[in-house]
């Protein structure tokens, strides 16, 4: 482990209560009821304020259903996971001896250490410090986060959901072939339009191609 004033000047914010520092890095294997699970608990919910924050700001005209998908690629476990292998954090982790024995720690731990530190961050130095923090070292996943392709699917459910009030309407015309190659024509309509067919080795497949078909002759990218 190495000292925390190197963690403090990597992340460019110096802790009032240390105490509050260390307890964000002790995993439950070396202590079972003084560990980070409380505040990795506190900061899972920090970061979802200010990334849904930061998101419904950035995107105002994105519908919910889309500012969710966002939402769900920066919270995820990945994502955390790479910002805590960018702070280095399993440098700085208090772990078991069963851990420690280990060369490799475990993503999730990694990935948990990541949101107790912003909850002791959150206790320390309050909302706005924590907020500057996490869109900092969040600001490349979000500037990714505008290019997340939303599928035919989807795009044409929230279309009509919008438009309408009512759901597209899919229905099997054809399911042949074996078991193992399946082949599926799909039809699908949405108020007001013709039918559209689409084909695939699946249903969700099929389904896809006739929504895109749909979404084209409405010119819908």
């Amino acid at each position: 482990m190495q000292n925390q004033k190197i963690l403090e000047h990597k992340i460019n914010i110096k802790f009032k209560n240390k105490k509050l520092l260390s307890l964000s890095l002790i995993h439950k294997s070396f202590d079972i009821l003084s560990n980070n699970e409380k505040l990795e608990f506190l900061g899972d919910r920090v970061l979802a304020l200010v990334l849904s924050k930061k998101l419904f700001n950035l995107y105002p005209y994105e519908s919910e259903g889309n500012l969710d998908k966002k939402f769900a690629s920066l919270v995820n476990r990945k994502t955390c996971l790479k910002i805590s292998k960018n702070l280095e954090l399993e440098k700085f982790l208090i772990l078991g001896n069963t851990y420690k024995k280990n060369s490799k720690i475990e993503d999730k731990i990694l990935s948990d250490a990541c949101e107790a530190l912003i909850g002791a961050i959150y206790l320390d130095s309050g909302y706005k410090v924590v907020e500057g923090f996490i869109l900092k070292f969040w600001n490349d996943e979000i500037k990714k986060s505008g290019k997340i392709d939303i599928d035919s699917k989807t795009k044409l459910q929230e279309y009509s959901l919008k438009r309408f009030q009512k759901l597209p309407i899919y229905k099997v015309l054809v399911y042949k072939g074996p078991q193992h190659i399946p082949s599926y024509k799909v039809s699908v309509k949405i108020y007001g339009s013709k039918f559209f067919f689409g084909v695939g080795n699946s249903k969700k497949i099929a389904e896809h191609d006739a929504a895109k078909k749909l979404l084209e002759d409405l010119k819908i990218k």
